[in-house]
């Protein structure tokens, strides 16, 4: 196989990779070099002496969804047995709770539910904001957003502009999987498709808002499909900035309809997140998806283009729904980064530091939350 010395000297140097070049780094099986390449960008982007992580949960509103999507083990069809929808005073216990072991936000994402108009989006918002001011409300990923336009007769501006008054603060990049036609239409079914994703982030990026990128790989897509995701992603950013992290994850076929597809191991994922700290020039950072690799995975790719460690994530329902739970307290996320040589720092969504009283406060509420939890098992086991 060529060489890919190169290129790689090609991106450490700050030049950006050409898509064939970006391509021949995934054909590639010289993980250590392209490992320690992306790891020479980070440091170059990232010199100070800590890496980050953030404190947030993951509420999932409903799990009812009009598109029928073969990947995903969490939803269920409008007529389905097993839908849901969380009572509005159970929502707002759980952002009791996330704020009470110190986090800043709320990771708020669900099913395109067939029924409910922009008013019932609004009034959650405006909810959450008047009982925690301080909350960022990180909610409503492209495809949620896209079907709130097609359910109101509205435009993406106008739903982006309401919410916002509302309390949106950020936008998560779920849902954009691979950002190719022909993977979207060959796994789901009413859905965004790839250019109607990238626009509801694009409008939102022109109105000063933030958002996050993501892509789950290793199911159905090509290698240069993977690029193609990587090179739609840099060709927004390139026109708004908007785009504060990415994050990927491999495919968690468990539960699903497409159980049959063996399931990438580190060596990809490892390998992907590489690549795309190199390919991604203008992505200020990369965060490690521990949730579905585990501690050691998750805290080697920190070593392999990440700068963040992702959030504690007190609650996850999506991923768990598919056969996969790891679970990291503060505590081991903060030694994760100790170990690797770094000091562990908690950051909001913008990437900024916390107060260290805030940081400090956090640290020991979350370790006296872990021990009455002990607690309370012992007891219920007796």
């Amino acid at each position: 196989m060529k060489s890919i010395t190169h290129i790689l000297e090609k991106s450490v140097a700050g030049e950006r990779l050409t898509f064939d070049e970006g391509l021949a780094l995934l054909q590639s099986h010289d993980l250590v070099a392209i490992g320690k390449a992306a790891n020479a960008v980070t440091t170059r982007l990232h010199p100070e002496p800590y890496r980050t992580y953030n404190i947030d949960r993951n509420v999932n509103y409903t799990n009812i969804c009009t598109a029928v999507c073969d990947f995903c083990a969490f939803y269920r069809g409008p007529k389905e047995e097993g839908g849901w929808v969380l009572p509005r005073e159970e929502l707002l216990k759980k952002v009791e709770e996330t704020v009470a072991l110190g986090g800043d936000q709320i990771l708020m994402q669900g099913g395109l539910h067939h029924e409910y108009k922009l008013e019932w989006y609004e009034e959650l918002l405006q909810d959450i904001r008047s009982r925690f001011p301080t909350v960022n409300l990180h909610a409503f990923s492209p495809p949620e957003l896209f079907h709130f336009t097609k359910l109101n007769g509205l435009s993406i501006k106008d739903v982006l502009e309401r919410l916002k008054a509302a309390g949106l603060g950020s936008i998560p990049g779920g849902g954009a999987e691979i950002l190719v036609d022909r993977v979207r239409d060959e796994m789901t079914r009413g859905k965004v498709s790839t250019d109607d994703w990238l626009e509801v982030m694009r409008v939102w990026h022109e109105m000063g808002g933030h958002s996050s990128a993501t892509m789950m790989f290793g199911h159905i897509e090509t290698l240069e499909e993977r690029i193609e995701h990587l090179e739609r992603l840099r060709q927004v950013q390139d026109e708004t900035g908007g785009f504060t992290a990415f994050i990927c994850w491999t495919f968690q076929p468990d539960n699903t309809r497409m159980d049959h597809v063996s399931p990438s191991g580190s060596y990809e994922y490892l390998k992907t997140q590489a690549v795309a700290r190199l390919y991604l020039d203008n992505i200020p950072s990369i965060q490690s998806s521990w949730v579905t690799q585990g501690l050691k995975i998750g805290q080697l790719a920190m070593l392999y283009g990440a700068n963040d460690m992702g959030s504690l994530m007190i609650e996850e329902n999506v991923v768990a729904e598919a056969g996969t739970v790891h679970y990291l307290t503060l505590d081991e996320i903060r030694d994760a980064i100790v170990e690797i040589g770094f000091e562990p720092r908690q950051r909001n969504v913008h990437y900024e530091l916390m107060d260290p009283e805030h940081e400090k406060m956090a640290v020991e509420a979350n370790r006296k939350w872990l021990a009455d939890r002990q607690v309370k098992n012992v007891y219920e086991l007796v």
